[in-house]
């Protein structure tokens, strides 16, 4: 089955979606004129002033619940991964994607908001490319053909989001805890299944003012200490630096004959953490309440640069500045060694076990313990966000199957659905504590690369309103005015939610707020 598993994966990942991933950002980095530079102050500007209302949680918490999904072990063991099998100059490139990959987000977070819907039971806002598909093109010829695309990419990503994705997550933190603090796998799946558990069954609300919390905070700390870290051994910088750069264009003599592994393993674990293009953005992004679907575009974009520009950095110059890691040929721990760090003992297996070395160069056995609990966080959060990825997908196709009379998770359909969905993503988290690190990478992978494939494709063929959105925001703001989005002006057709929408009055705001 491993075998199996690992051919599946071959073919998704192969280098056409490598091209895809670049070629897609470049594009849409050119058509919106470079908007994740130009905006960078609006993108900032927005995260601190947060609209929300009773069915719609704040930009703020709309990014937390994005960087919930996007903060996860891509930050930790995805970044040692890369360096491990794409050697130092794997980390460029993981800056070029999620560069490019701002724009891609831009675009996509902007169409799931465009095209949103309200929750007929919750009240709650639903979006995502399930719902942009079978919606953007409803009144041409190829409606019949979106709204497949619609259905099968929701089903894919209760797939990759309920069973697929989880077990990479829980694999990583029980390996950090088992190194920092020798607990039992198992220890750490009942742990991990329990927490989840009481969380997930809150609702989007819950998982909003759990991720609001704890993503921020950790974040900042994690980022904190590799920065400590790093300072510490700032004489390296400089030949670490330029270790990367000559590894990234195969200029390095020990690194130069694995130039095509540093871009895959780059672009792969690059899209892997930030999400940019694979879909997962959009549905945190529809759920926030903002006056114009480009407002959340940009904070979702900027959500790309926290993901992997400053935490994943800051664990890549964490690792190389003290030399915690190694470089193998071929895409197996058990590959030739190309190069040492020389500190790593040889039982280290790839992957959270760098980032704690590395920690412990200065701390001793505190860095091992702080990186898995930080771990712990980042998953626990990741998995929580999936739920409410897979959770979303579901109702969009049970709206589509069930009958008429029967509510939207209200009955026999919802209900049962909605508890197999609970128990199937913490089994996968169970499982994929207790499975070995290669197994649950290669499910995760599967995963993220199928959804990436269809959401990618899909926007490149439905992109005009996310542009003509934000050629609308711009030009209100110019006026001086705090853009509001009125879709039939634009001509932008089949936003249904937006047609009916009235921004809130200043007073209600308050009164939220308060």
């Amino acid at each position: 089955m491993a075998d199996f598993l690992t051919t599946i994966n071959g073919y998704i990942w192969s280098n056409s979606l490598i091209y895809l991933c670049l070629a897609a950002g470049l594009y849409f980095s050119i058509r919106s004129r470079f908007v994740q530079i130009r905006q960078v102050p609006e993108m900032v500007r927005l995260l601190l002033r947060g609209e929300k209302s009773a069915a719609g949680v704040s930009s703020f918490q709309a990014l937390a619940m994005s960087l919930s999904g996007r903060v996860g072990t891509g930050n930790i063991a995805g970044v040692a991964t890369a360096i491990a099998f794409g050697g130092p100059g794997a980390l460029f490139w993981m800056w070029v994607v999620a560069f490019l990959g701002a724009s891609t987000s831009f675009v996509e977070c902007t169409l799931g908001q465009v095209y949103k819907t309200r929750d007929r039971l919750t009240g709650e806002y639903r979006g995502g490319p399930a719902y942009y598909f079978s919606t953007a093109m409803a009144h041409t010829k190829a409606a019949p053909l979106f709204k497949v695309y619609g259905v099968i990419f929701a089903a894919v990503t209760v797939l990759a989001c309920g069973l697929l994705m989880p077990s990479v997550q829980s694999n990583s933190m029980a390996a950090a805890m088992h190194q920092a603090w020798g607990v039992q796998e198992w220890a750490v799946a009942l742990g991990a299944v329990i927490v989840l558990a009481f969380v997930i069954i809150g609702g989007v609300k819950r998982i909003a003012a759990f991720a609001s919390v704890v993503v921020p905070f950790m974040a900042v700390a994690y980022i904190l200490l590799a920065l400590v870290i790093v300072f510490a051994n700032a004489s390296q910088l400089p030949d670490t630096f330029a270790l990367i750069m000559r590894s990234a264009v195969g200029a390095d003599a020990a690194f130069g004959a694995i130039i095509g592994a540093a871009v895959m393993w780059g672009v792969k674990r690059g899209v892997y953490s930030n999400e940019a293009g694979q879909g997962t953005g959009p549905h945190a992004a529809a759920a926030a309440e903002v006056s114009h679907p480009a407002k959340q575009g940009l904070v979702q974009a900027f959500a790309v640069y926290i993901d992997t520009l400053f935490i994943c950095t800051a664990t890549g110059f964490l690792i190389l500045s003290t030399g915690a890691y190694r470089v193998f040929e071929g895409e197996s721990a058990s590959g030739a060694v190309l190069s040492d760090g020389g500190m790593l003992p040889s039982d280290v297996v790839v992957g959270p076990a760098y980032a704690q070395h590395a920690v412990d160069t200065l701390w001793g056995g505190f860095g091992s313990s702080f990186v898995a609990v930080s771990l712990g966080f980042f998953c626990l959060t990741t998995i929580i966000a999936y739920y409410y990825m897979a959770d979303t997908n579901l109702r969009f196709l049970i709206g589509k199957y069930a009958p008429v009379q029967v509510p939207v998770i209200r009955g026999t359909v919802g209900s049962n659905t909605t508890l197999v969905l609970q128990a199937l993503i913490l089994v996968s988290v169970a499982m994929g504590a207790v499975s070995t690190a290669s197994d649950a990478w290669t499910l995760g992978d599967i995963g993220v690369g199928l959804m990436a494939w269809l959401n990618i494709v899909g926007i490149l063929i439905i992109q005009q309103p996310a542009f003509k959105a934000l050629r609308d925001y711009e030009r209100q703001k110019k006026a001086g005015k705090d853009p509001v989005f009125d879709p039939k002006a634009l001509g932008i057709v089949n936003a249904r939610f937006w047609e009916t929408y009235e921004p809130q009055s200043e007073r209600e705001k308050a009164s939220v707020s308060s």
